[in-house]
């Protein structure tokens, strides 16, 4: 999720935990506790530009990284507080507060390092957005309100509303998923690799990527509420083998292995940009769920193959863009 999500949740946890005396300092270190997680962000290489997207949501997302976090959220929150709250209630404040950091950025469709080191699959459940403004707002209120009214009650209502609106999530996807298989048997298809996720900010607009026969097809899915679903076909694109369309790079060299290394990453469904010359991009993710066109990916230069590939966003908030998306998720 975004970071002012990571931080109210903790914060919301930590209220949940904390005595009526010490609600104002929980929520404080909870929120800061929310946050931590995600410093794995600030793990960047000048010369590899792939580092960062490999260990954001990696290790400290791990549900075994949780205790750990914790204390390292006490190191740097004891100094400002050690006056006023005992080590021990600080300690349960972080340990609440980033206890939910990976399980939340699980339930997205990024994919999280859950079982590190036991596991290094990316754990992604595809039920919310990264970005929901209706989940975020339910714990901004029940943040706000805690810290007021000083009580536990409004945390756990918060909370049981959290994990209601994430169910809710959990039902739309398998409805969605459901929508998208008949159209893949429709067409005779069969997906070996089939992610059916939610688009920006909302519960109704799903899209659907899966692969076949080596090509890579999109497609958006409108679950309505009082009026039909609806399914908006989309685009296909050739999926990039690596060892078919990459025979001239040598296999050991820094540029073949980058590109391993994105395919990974991407859960293997990776295209080159029908748009940009030598763009590979992640088409999990698009502007317009029914899009071939990527939001990111990685520019490549054959020539050459011992330079790192370089790593960038495509985002594209035009007008024409803008109004798509609303009349797919309108179901117009």
């Amino acid at each position: 999720m975004d970071i002012l999500t990571q931080g109210l949740l903790g914060g919301v946890l930590a209220q949940s935990v904390a005595q009526k005396s010490d609600k104002k300092i929980a929520s404080f270190v909870g929120f800061f506790a929310g946050l931590l997680a995600d410093a794995d962000f600030l793990i960047s290489s000048s010369n590899d530009p792939l580092l960062n997207i490999e260990y954001h949501r990696h290790f400290t997302h791990s549900l075994l990284f949780v205790p750990v976090g914790a204390a390292l959220a006490l190191i740097i929150m004891w100094p400002f507080f050690r006056k006023r709250v005992s080590i021990r209630h600080l300690y349960l404040f972080c340990l609440a507060g980033y206890s939910m950091s990976g399980v939340l950025d699980a339930c997205t469709s990024y994919g999280t390092h859950l079982f590190w080191p036991f596991s290094d699959a990316r754990i992604a459940f595809n039920i919310i957005s990264i970005v929901d403004p209706v989940f975020t707002f339910m714990l901004l209120a029940a943040f706000l309100i805690g810290i007021r009214n000083q009580s536990n009650r409004v945390a756990y209502i918060g909370l049981i509303l959290c994990v209601t609106y994430l169910s809710l999530g959990f039902v739309q996807q398998k409805r969605a998923q459901t929508m998208a298989e008949q159209l893949v048997q429709q067409r005779g298809h069969s997906t070996a690799f089939h992610i059916v996720k939610p688009t920006l900010a909302n519960l109704l607009l799903w899209r659907s990527v899966y692969s076949h026969d080596d090509r890579i097809y999109v497609d958006a899915v409108r679950l309505g509420i009082f009026d039909a679903n609806k399914i908006y076909e989309g685009d296909s694109v050739k999926k990039l083998i690596i060892h078919k369309d990459m025979q001239k790079l040598n296999i050991s060299s820094v540029l073949y292995l980058d590109i391993q290394r994105f395919i990974k990453f991407s859960g293997g469904f990776v295209a080159f940009d029908p748009e940009q010359d030598f763009v590979l991009g992640d088409l999990r993710y698009s502007m317009l769920p029914t899009s071939i066109k990527p939001l990111w990916g990685i520019v490549i230069d054959i020539e050459n193959p011992q330079i790192h590939a370089d790593y960038r966003f495509f985002r594209n908030n035009s007008q024409d863009v803008r109004q798509s998306f609303l009349n797919m998720l309108l179901g117009r």
